[in-house]
């Protein structure tokens, strides 16, 4: 029998159903085992389901035979998360674009899983200068010896500068591949690959076998933002990928710095034009590079989690049993569900997803709930449909 995440992975081969579109269906359906067996008639009540896409999904759907598929999937992709597995990074579930598969190879760290190890992203040019390689190994090592697990993206250049220096100083970091995790690119960082699987993961969105496509490298970025408090932008081009990171991670909220340069080193032009936008600069003393770092709001720990999830049910039509306990303020008095809602919500911005499974309600009452939350000024959104306490 099929579970909900192996409706991830079946989902995730339908073309015309990215990451936003799965999103909606799960929460218009409440799952996506339920998903794949809806009617036309109710994908066409799905927000962005238009008549083409659900025809092209009906399709689509009627020839795939997900037993057969999921089979075969498993035996050449064994290590897998979805966002229905309770290992999915959680970092990931708060951007609006979860990959709807994440492969990996490696060791797995729990805490990092969690979002309770800090983890950064470094990335840059693929031809740096030599002012770049120096200032991303000096960052790259500080950063690993001090617990922080590094993230980039095995590229030429800025990447591999950071992925060997961390693991020269001991560190864990991990590398986000635009092609399958078995498929090595460029072909140089092979020996490089082996050294993180060893000391860390390599992780993709794509299954084993995918071949290097420029079309994957961008979407491969986000991922890197997503997975990372803070993004470091080493040296940048007006071209450069690395852009595309340190945009992105603006728009899921991450922190961005950037190392400053020469106002005529082409290689600056954009990390210039960041700052220009209003990106950190990396500061001179490093030191104080930690301890803005360390400013950075930390996640609820399972540990808070569990004490909260432990508070004593009162009666089958109790407003929640969630409590922050990180913000001891009063509450408001609101209706049942409005209370279960707001219990589950934190100043830290929480995904519409995880809001639904805290406070275990439907969907529609819980998308009722926050906008009700808004006009009474207790809850603001947030790109990507998160919320948080006002």
């Amino acid at each position: 029998m099929l579970e909900e995440r192996d409706y991830w992975v079946c989902w995730s081969q339908i073309s015309g159903v990215g990451p936003i579109a799965l999103q909606r269906l799960r929460q218009h359906c409440g799952n996506l085992a339920t998903a794949w067996e809806a009617s036309t008639q109710e994908l066409r009540q799905v927000e962005g389901f238009g008549p083409q896409t659900v025809e092209k999904v009906a399709q689509q759907r009627a020839k795939f035979n997900c037993v057969e598929f999921i089979k075969k999937h498993s035996e050449k992709n064994p290590y897998f998360w979805t966002p229905a597995d309770v290992n999915y990074p959680r970092l990931l579930l708060e951007i609006p674009t979860p990959p709807p598969v994440l492969y990996y190879r490696g060791t797995i760290d729990i805490q990092e899983n969690q979002g309770i190890k800090p983890t950064v992203g470094i990335v840059g040019t693929r031809e740096p200068s030599e002012y770049g390689r120096r200032w991303t190994r000096k960052i790259s090592t500080i950063l690993a010896k001090s617990g922080l697990t590094i993230i980039s993206g095995m590229a030429a250049g800025i990447d591999t500068e950071a992925h060997s220096s961390c693991l020269d100083a001991g560190g864990r970091t991990l590398a986000i591949f635009g092609t399958g995790v078995d498929i090595i690119y460029p072909k140089d960082n092979r020996q490089l690959s082996e050294r993180v699987i060893k000391q860390g993961l390599v992780m993709s969105e794509h299954p084993a076998g995918t071949k290097p496509n420029p079309r994957h490298f961008p979407s491969r970025n986000r991922i890197i933002a997503g997975l990372s408090r803070a993004v470091f932008v080493m040296e940048a081009g007006e071209k450069s990928g690395a852009l595309i990171t340190a945009n992105v991670a603006n728009d899921f909220c991450r922190d961005v710095y950037v190392l400053p340069g020469r106002l005529d080193d082409e290689k600056s032009q954009g990390c210039l034009k960041l700052i220009n936008g209003g990106a950190g600069l990396i500061p001179v003393n490093l030191e104080e590079l930690l301890e803005q770092l360390g400013a950075i709001p930390q996640l609820d720990t399972p540990q808070q989690l569990s004490l909260l999830e432990s508070q004593p049910k009162t009666s089958s039509s109790s407003v929640g049993t969630l409590e922050p306990t990180l913000e001891p303020t009063l509450e408001p008095t609101l209706e049942p569900n409005l209370a279960t809602v707001f219990k589950v919500i934190y100043s830290e911005p929480t995904a519409f997803d995880v809001i639904v499974q805290q406070a275990g309600l439907d969907t529609g009452i819980v998308s009722s709930s926050l906008l009700q939350l808004e006009l009474l000024g207790l809850v603001s959104q947030l790109p990507g449909m998160r919320y948080q306490r006002c």
